[in-house]
C-alpha cells in the first residue's frame, strides 16, 4: 500500500527537498550488491539529526508506514531493501565524527560516517577503528548488521567494539543504550539487543566505539599451498598455536585468477593465505617467524612479504575488491554470496565440502574467508535469468548452513541475515526464534521497522 496522502504531507513539511519520490532516487535505494531483488521504496528521506530521524518515525508510526534505513547499501542479504514498500531513511548525511575521547580510546559518530572517515579523521591522535568488512560501509549499517572482517580474529567484531547507542524506537521515542565506562554490570544489555538487530528494532542515529592503538609494527605477506585442505588446516593449527594473528584470509584458486587479472598480480593459481602481524618490533618478527615455520609443515611456499605501507595497503585494497574481481570472471554474472561460521576444528572439512558442493552443481563459486575465527564466503556466480543456476547456487548455500548448524556453527557470521537467511532461523534457533519474535512485538507492534526481515513470525 503506497505511503498515504496525510504522511507524505507530514514528511514533506519536516523535510522539504530531503524527501523525494522520484523514480531515480527510490530505483537507487532498490539496489542489491547480490541477487537479491525487491521494488523501490515509495519515498526516501534524508535526515540531518535524531530530532528529524525520530520525527519521522513519530510519523510513520502514527500511518503504520514501513521505514527501512539505509547507510552505505552495502549488506548482502538485502537488509536495505523494501519489499513492502515504505520509507527509505537514508542517513548518509548524518555522517560527522562528534567527539574524539583518546584519553579514553572512544570516538562517538554519527550513523552515517564510514569506518575509512573515521580513521581518516583519527590518524594524529595513535588510535584506529580496526573492524574491517572490507566495503567502506557506513558505521551505523554495521553495527546494524554486527559486520566483522579481516581483522576480527585480533580486534573483534562490532559487537565487541560498540559501548553505547543513541536509538529512535518504532514510535519516534529516542533512547541512549551503554556507557562510556569500560564495563557495566546495570540491567539488561540493550547496546548487543541493537547490535545485529538489522533496524527491526530501533534506527540507530549515535555510536560510541571503542579505539585501538596503531601497531608500532605491522608485516603482511602472502603464501601459497599446494591444497585447499592444507590451506585451511594450517589456519587451524595456526590458532591453536596462539600464534597472534591480525589477519589470516583464505582465498582459494579461482579467487586468485581474479586477483592476477584485476590487479596484474602473478601468484600461481592455488589457493593461499594473506596474513598480517601486529606490535612491536621484535614481536612481529617473531611471529612472522614462527607463522612461515608452522605453514611450511602444510606444504607452504613462496613467501611474498609486503614491507612497505604502500605495498600492504595494494595488498589488502586487492583483498577487499575481491567481490567485484571475482564477478569479472563471468562477465555479465550477479552472485548469490553466502557466508557460514563454524568451530575452528570442523574449519577445514566445512570449506573441502562446500568446494565439493559447487564443483558437482556445476558452478563457479570463488571461496575467501576470515577463516582465522572459522568465517568463510561463497560468492556463487549466476546469471541473471537463469533460474536452474540460481536454484543450484541455493542448494549450495542451504547445504553449507545446514553443515554449520550440525556442528555448532551458524548460518551467517558476518552478512547477516536480511532477506536471504530469513527461513533458516527457526533452524538455528529453535524456540528461541519465538523470544525473538516477542522482542520485536514489544518494540514495534505495529511492524513498521524494516518489515519482512530477520524474524520470521515479524511479517
Amino acid at each position: 500500500m503506497p505511503i498515504p496522502a496525510p504522511a507524505l504531507d507530514a514528511l514533506a513539511a519536516l523535510l522539504g527537498a530531503r524527501l523525494s519520490t522520484s523514480g531515480a532516487d527510490r530505483e537507487l535505494h532498490a539496489q542489491s550488491e547480490t541477487f537479491h531483488r525487491a521494488p523501490p521504496p515509495d519515498a526516501v528521506a534524508w535526515p540531518v539529526s535524531t530530532d528529524e530521524v525520530s520525527r519521522i518515525a513519530a510519523i510513520c508510526h502514527a500511518h503504520r508506514v514501513p521505514m527501512i534505513g539505509w547507510g552505505t547499501g552495502t549488506s548482502l542479504e538485502g537488509q536495505a531493501l523494501a519489499p513492502q514498500g515504505g520509507l527509505v531513511i537514508d542517513l548518509t548525511k548524518m555522517d560527522r565524527v562528534l567527539e574524539i575521547r583518546a584519553e579514553d580510546m572512544q570516538v562517538s559518530v554519527q550513523p552515517g560516517c564510514t569506518r575509512e572517515a573515521l580513521n581518516t579523521e583519527l590518524r594524529a591522535t595513535g588510535l584506529f577503528f580496526p573492524v574491517d568488512p572490507g566495503a567502506n560501509a557506513s558505521l551505523g549499517g554495521m553495527a546494524a548488521t554486527r559486520a566483522s572482517g579481516t581483522t576480527a580474529v585480533r580486534y573483534g567484531t562490532m559487537r565487541d567494539n560498540v559501548l553505547a547507542l543513541e536509538v529512535v524506537l518504532a514510535d519516534g521515542q529516542v533512547i541512549r543504550t551503554g556507557t562510556r565506562a569500560a564495563k557495566s554490570s546495570a540491567g539488561y544489555d540493550l547496546t548487543a539487543l541493537f547490535v545485529g538487530s538489522e533496524g527491526t528494532l530501533g534506527i540507530i542515529t549515535e555510536l560510541t566505539l571503542r579505539l585501538h592503538g596503531q601497531p608500532e609494527e605491522v608485516a603482511s605477506a602472502v603464501c601459497g599451498f599446494p591444497t585447499l585442505e592444507q590451506a585451511v588446516e594450517c589456519v587451524t593449527a595456526t590458532i591453536q598455536s596462539g600464534i597472534p594473528m591480525a589477519r589470516i584470509e583464505f582465498i582459494d584458486a579461482d579467487v586468485v585468477r581474479a586477483f592476477n587479472h584485476a590487479s596484474g598480480t602473478q601468484m600461481h593459481e592455488g589457493p593461499h593465505l594473506m596474513v598480517e602481524f601486529h606490535g612491536a618490533p621484535a614481536s612481529v618478527k617473531g611471529d612472522a617467524e614462527s607463522f612461515g615455520a608452522l605453514a611450511g609443515e602444510f606444504g607452504g611456499t613462496g613467501f611474498d612479504w609486503a614491507t612497505t605501507p604502500e605495498a600492504r595497503a595494494a595488498l589488502w585494497k586487492m583483498r577487499h575488491n575481491a567481490y567485484r574481481s571475482c564477478l569479472a570472471l563471468r562477465p555479465g554474472a550477479t552472485a548469490v554470496v553466502t557466508d557460514v561460521c563454524v568451530p575452528m576444528s570442523h574449519l577445514p572439512a566445512a570449506v573441502a565440502a562446500a568446494a565439493e558442493d559447487i564443483r558437482t552443481e556445476g558452478l563457479l563459486g570463488p571461496i575467501v574467508g576470515h577463516v582465522g575465527d572459522g568465517n568463510f564466503h561463497a560468492q556463487i556466480l549466476v546469471m541473471p535469468g537463469d533460474e536452474a543456476e540460481l536454484a543450484a547456487a541455493k542448494r549450495v548455500a542451504l547445504r553449507m548452513a545446514e553443515r554449520a548448524i550440525a556442528v555448532g556453527g551458524t548460518i551467517t557470521g558476518e552478512h547477516g541475515v536480511g532477506i536471504g537467511k530469513k527461513p533458516l532461523m527457526p533452524a538455528q534457533h529453535g524456540a528461541a526464534i519465538g523470544v525473538m519474535a516477542a522482542v520485536k512485538r514489544a518494540l514495534d507492534p505495529e511492524g513498521v521497522l524494516n518489515p519482512g526481515k530477520l524474524v520470521p513470525e515479524a511479517d
